[in-house]
Parts: structure tokens; C-alpha cells; sequence
């Protein structure tokens, strides 16, 4: 038996595929996105508020009298400075109009800005309102770990809609 093979593709490879070309590199990479540091930065901080601030915690804070609070390892003589006014608030922070969770994330902002900046004494504002903020303020502050106290502002800082903190921003020769 003598089969005959026919061969319909006569030639080299070569001569097969000359004409082809490559196929132009398409630069679409379809991987993450790089985030921008201002994005970096906000997630950052959204963690770390939401790391800080229980809102089922509930520290001990006076009923009676103005709000007040001294971290167990601080000098009782600090809240009694922030009373008397003898610290200046650097930076402001008016929580007017803002939510919970606003409230929440401006506040750990605050207090980054503060120890970034090396500013030991700062004000919120929290006002009146429905009395929410004006709750759960001091019990997020009692929770960070770099407040050293706050107690309620002098009338010029806002009375008793606002809170006077001291932050605990370590130990820097160029402290104020």
C-alpha cells in the first residue's frame, strides 16, 4: 500500500508567515490604581479614628460641674491650668453641622495635626445642639491615648459648648 502524502502547505515557516506583522503593544494595564497621598492619608486617619474611639465606652466622667477629665499618669495641677486659661489654644476645631462619624474622623485629625505640628493645647468647639456631640465628645477624647486632659473652655473659648485638650505630643526641645 502506497499511501501519498499531500502537503497543501508547501514552504517554510518562514515563507508561510513573512508577511505577518506584530501586533502593536496596547500600554493598558489594568491593575490597581496607585492612590494618591492625600487618599493615603484620609484612610490613615479613618483607621486610626476608628482604632481610638469606641462609641460603647464609657469612661468616668463627673456628672456634676463643668466637664473634666486627667489622665490617671498626669499631674491633677494640669486640669486646673486648662480651668484657669493658662494654656492657649493653638488650633480650633468647630464641629457645628457635623455627624458622628464626621465629628469622629475631624477629631483623630485634630489631634494628629497637633502632635505633628508639636502644639500642645487646642479647643473644640461642639456646641449645643441636640446634646449628641456634646456627649460623645469628651467620652472619644477620654479613649486617645495622647490626650493628657481637657476641661470645659473658658467663656472667651466657647463656655461650656466647648472643650479646652491637652495633648501629650512627647518630648521636644522646641515644646511650647
Amino acid at each position: 500500500m502506497n499511501i501519498k502524502k499531500t502537503n497543501q502547505t508547501s514552504g517554510s515557516f518562514a515563507d508561510l508567515f513573512g508577511d505577518v506583522r506584530p501586533l502593536a503593544q496596547d500600554k493598558r494595564h489594568f491593575g490597581t490604581p496607585l492612590k494618591t497621598k492625600v487618599e493615603v492619608v484620609e484612610k490613615a486617619v479613618q483607621l486610626e479614628s476608628d482604632s481610638y474611639f469606641s462609641d460603647t465606652y464609657q469612661p468616668l466622667l463627673p456628672t456634676d460641674g463643668p466637664m473634666r477629665w486627667l489622665r490617671s499618669d498626669c499631674d491633677s495641677l494640669e486640669v486646673k491650668r486648662l480651668r484657669r486659661g493658662d494654656y492657649v489654644p493653638d488650633l480650633l476645631l468647630d464641629l457645628h453641622g457635623y455627624r458622628q462619624s464626621e465629628a469622629k474622623l475631624e477629631l483623630a485629625a485634630l489631634i494628629h495635626a497637633c502632635i505633628k505640628e508639636h502644639i500642645q493645647c487646642c479647643c473644640v468647639m461642639h456646641g449645643y445642639g441636640t446634646g449628641i456631640l456634646k456627649q460623645q465628645v469628651p467620652m472619644w477624647l477620654a479613649q486617645h491615648p495622647q490626650v493628657k486632659a481637657f476641661h470645659q473652655a473658658p467663656k472667651e473659648w466657647g463656655g461650656d459648648a466647648a472643650l479646652l485638650v491637652l495633648v501629650d505630643i512627647g518630648e521636644h526641645p522646641h515644646r511650647r
